[in-house]
């Protein structure tokens, strides 16, 4: 790709899949903007996806393989790495080697890693982090239509008059879709029901939020579809047609359905309820979409059957504008989904059946196919501590944070006898465990395909050069294979290749009887390859307009609620964990780009005010969360989205990035029986306040040393160098041996126990130090921007430039760079009455629209201070 060029590819974070436009404008530097021409998004991104040209640098990349500490040649490093798979399969068997995927690799990245595992090392022991985001609507979909099928499309909110947001904040996880929504609200009236047991910003705009208890959706379901049945809201020729339907099916829905008991158990108000209840029996377009908030539940599987079921019954499904749409967290998930990359699938939709184990045998020629399915995730790493899988190979991912009880985790990692990372990233808490480091492509140079949330394939395509050594996913699973002997199997010469035998296969002697099906492109060429533009595969199931969607036949499944469990009396709370809005996953790309590190800067433990007042925890205090599994600090937040008794810390702090915010240390690792996804949503905890002597930031250009002794440490990347959030006890002279460098500039408070220092070098200045004991800190954004400053301004240790600028506060539009301050300020003296108003006076909310939950609750708080300020006139 030359300079000026724009290439059409994909977006590297969620699963909506938004279509990107490209333009190399240096040797690693990129220009990004939605591409106006992809159906997933027409020109919309996200913050994210919009900030993907500040993560494309080569800060931190693994450019060449590595064994140990050692730099070497592809050949010694491959060499290595086949002889200990083959050695450890001839010792103890092919069960005693696995695979640990992502849902960021591409299609033919899964492609070949699936058809090694299964078909020729002879195992089924290849699961994927996909397995924590949504393999509890796979065991779904499986158990109703007999098929890993999403019978629905983005199209479909177009048309909805009801959109039912089941533990999903939209808003930030998924902003596109929820602008889509946001869209059909003004253009026809479309009504927003959001379940949640958190008032996240996806309830601003909401005509209902039902904040009910977590883990009680099989009642709030059952309980709907019984009125449903009462009000006569069934579609019975549907039912008929279309839905076998168990013997015991309706009595178990009829029991403890009604309002009240259903309400007693979710604990919402019976209005409320009834509501919610009548609205959806009046509203036959309805689409229900459900994320993590479903699937991350020891009973995930069979909320999910209980929204499918829902839907099944009353016909509200296979036409447009009524579908039951799970939408996924990675932006390949479903690619995953459809080859094979979970342990409890065979590859394109087929399972384990011997029919089936046969088959695939067949097409790939194997030598040793596996037969049953491998062990899940969470199995998978305690099989890994056990001693049971002596060889590991983890790909694009970071389990040591991501998983649940990550401490076990990392014991496993440790006590493993071989390790192999392939990744982008040479330091990452995962690769410390390695063995065998192997250089991966990145985003910006990867080649393939990806699928997403409806289904939809679209061509990822490279415009930058692959950096070093680093080479594509596939390539290096294909060498590893070549290396162990089946190099005529693993003959791939570029990712079209691969993709044509993936078709092959998914209409291999398929006759109609699997909906996923890619055998026109079987025989694709690679100029039609590089060419492809987006489609999706199998249409709308049940009708919709495609025949074979007709064939298919769905199931009711009978489910019924689990006893809730009471709270227990050393660990009364209940944790949440989930996402930010500007962050992804272990932050190791997301964290490279200064802009979306402002919107939430450390790692927060949010709890409800009344909870906070009785433990004595004041607003950004440093808290301890702990569960039984492990202990991790964050700052405190309160508020009232918080139920009563309930905790959220997020997902994305590692040890690279803090001292605390270690949420994968808390979860249990308990899973669903159906599905295997952990329960990442209903831990029980503890919180307290831990009590700290000092508090200090430091900005430096470039990056300190760790800070030995500080009890909280926190980095975020800024322009220019990196923002260090301290808290400690006892001295904090320490932290003066992380200062670079340089002349000093100091000032003391002695009375409030206060030192600023800043350090000068080569006329700039280099980094400033602020400590406190008591008093305030300044702000930091103007100290920010003086590490580009081409001099020093004589007000340094102010933290202000003369003339004192206004505070722009925290930042909520990430796009423009508008602080909460700036906002109110206008909202106040130009009378902005409505979010539309914000984005024409400060462009706030008119790029990816995340922030406009937030802005329209901005403009709400100020009408009402206004409001009240005029009755106490």
């Amino acid at each position: 790709m030359g300079a000026g060029e724009a290439v059409r590819t994909t977006c590297a974070y969620c699963g909506v899949g938004c279509g990107i436009l490209a333009t190399r404008t240096g040797d690693r530097a990129i220009e990004v903007r939605g591409d106006p021409d992809h159906p997933a998004n027409f020109g919309r991104l996200c913050s994210k996806g919009t900030h993907l040209g500040e993560t494309v640098g080569l800060e931190g990349r693994l450019l060449h393989p590595m064994i140990g500490r050692r730099r070497a040649g592809w050949d010694k490093a491959l060499d290595l790495v086949a002889r200990r798979f083959r050695d450890t399969i001839a010792n103890f068997g092919p069960d005693s080697v696995a695979f640990y995927v992502s849902g960021q690799l591409l299609t033919e990245d899964y492609y070949v890693a699936n058809k090694l595992m299964k078909g020729f090392i002879g195992s089924a022991n290849i699961d994927t982090n996909s397995r924590l985001c949504m393999s509890s609507a796979v065991a779904g979909h499986i158990r109703a239509f007999g098929e890993d099928v999403v019978p629905a499309s983005y199209d479909d909110l177009d048309a909805a008059d009801l959109v039912v947001l089941v533990g999903s904040n939209t808003a930030w996880c998924h902003p596109i879709v929820y602008q889509r929504i946001m869209a059909a609200r003004a253009a026809r009236g479309t009504k927003l029901v959001v379940i949640d047991p958190r008032r996240t910003e996806t309830c601003e705009d909401a005509d209902l939020h039902l904040a009910i208890r977590p883990g009680c959706d099989v009642a709030l379901m059952n309980g709907l579809l019984a009125f449903c049945r009462r009000e006569g809201a069934l579609d019975a020729a549907f039912l008929q047609e279309h839905v076998t339907v168990p013997a015991d099916f309706w009595e178990a829905i009829e029991a403890e359905s009604d309002l009240w008991t259903v309400a007693k158990t979710c604990d919402v108000p019976v209005s409320d309820l009834q509501r919610f209840y009548a609205l959806f029996a009046a509203t036959p377009r309805t689409v229900t979409l459900f994320s993590q908030g479903i699937n991350q539940a020891l009973r995930g599987t069979d909320q999910v059957n209980a929204i499918l079921n829902l839907h099944l019954a009353t016909g509200r499904i296979g036409k447009p504008g009524a579908a039951p749409f799970s939408i996924t967290g990675q932006p390949n998930a479903m690619g995953g989904r459809e080859v094979g990359g979970l342990a409890s699938t065979l590859a394109a939709h087929m399972d384990f059946a011997d029919d089936n184990v046969a088959r695939v045998g067949r097409f790939w020629s194997a030598p040793r196919m596996a037969n049953k399915p491998g062990l899940k995730a969470v199995d998978l790493f305690r099989a890994v501590g056990e001693g049971k899988i002596k060889a590991l190979w983890v790909m694009a991912t970071n389990p040591a944070v991501s998983m649940p009880d990550a401490g076990r985790v990392r014991e496993a990692l440790s006590g493993c006898p071989f390790v192999v990372v392939s990744d982008v990233i040479a330091d990452t808490d995962t690769s410390r465990f390695a063995h065998v480091r192997l250089p991966a492509t990145g985003w910006a140079e990867k080649d393939g395909t990806v699928t997403n949330s409806e289904r939809r394939v679209s061509r990822q395509r490279g415009m930058l050069p692959p950096p070093g050594e680093a080479r594509p996913d596939w390539w290096i699973v294909t060498e590893v294979a070549r290396h162990m002997g089946w190099g005529s199997a693993f003959a791939y010469t570029c990712a079209a290749d691969v993709y044509r035998e993936h078709a092959r296969l998914s209409a291999y002697q398929n006759g109609g009887a699997r909906l996923f099906d890619l055998g026109h492109h079987a025989a694709i060429g690679n100029a039609a390859y590089d060419e492809m533009v987006p489609f999706r595969w199998g249409r709308d199931p049940f009708g919709g307009d495609h025949a074979l969607e007709s064939r298919l036949t769905a199931r009711l499944v009978t489910v019924r609620q689990a006893k809730l469990p009471e709270p227990l009396r050393d660990w009364p709370f209940t944790l949440n964990t989930g996402r930010y809005r500007d962050q992804w996953h272990t932050m190791t790309r997301t964290g490279l780009s200064p802009k979306l590190a402002r919107h939430r800067e450390e790692p927060l433990a949010e709890i409800n005010p009344r909870d906070a007042e009785r433990l004595g925890i004041a607003n950004y205090d440093i808290v301890r969360v702990e569960t039984p599994q492990g202990a991790s600090l964050f700052r405190a937040l309160l508020t009232a989205s918080q139920r009563h008794g309930d905790l959220f810390t997020p997902i994305h702090w590692t040890d690279r990035q803090s001292t605390g915010g270690r949420t994968g240390l808390l979860p249990r690792s308990l899973t669903d029986p159906h599905s295997g996804q952990p329960g990442f949503k209903s831990t029980p905890a503890r919180i307290e306040k831990v009590a700290v002597e000092w508090r200090a930031f430091l900005i430096v250009r470039g990056e300190a040393p760790r800070f030995p002794g500080c009890l909280w440490s926190s980095r975020i990347t800024v322009p220019g160098g990196t923002l260090y959030e301290l808290a400690g006890m006892g001295d904090a002279t320490a932290l003066e041996h992380s200062l670079p460098s340089g002349e000093w500039i100091e000032a003391a408070d002695i009375a409030r126990g206060t030192r600023r220092i800043a350090v000068v070098a080569n006329g700039r200045m280099a980094a400033v130090l602020f400590i406190t004991q008591s008093g305030e800190l300044p702000g930091r954004d103007w100290l920010i921007a003086q590490l580009q400053a081409p001099g020093v301004a004589p007000s340094l240790l102010a933290a202000r430039e003369p003339g004192a600028r206004p505070d722009r506060g925290p930042i909520i539009c990430v796009c423009f760079d508008v602080g909460l301050n700036t906002i109110v300020s206008a909202v106040k003296e130009q009378r902005l009455a409505d979010v539309a108003e914000i984005g024409k006076a400060l462009g706030a909310g008119t790029n990816c629209g995340s922030c406009r939950p937030a802005l329209g609750r901005i403009v709400a708080e100020q009408a009402s201070i206004l409001a009240r300020s005029r009755v106490n006139v």
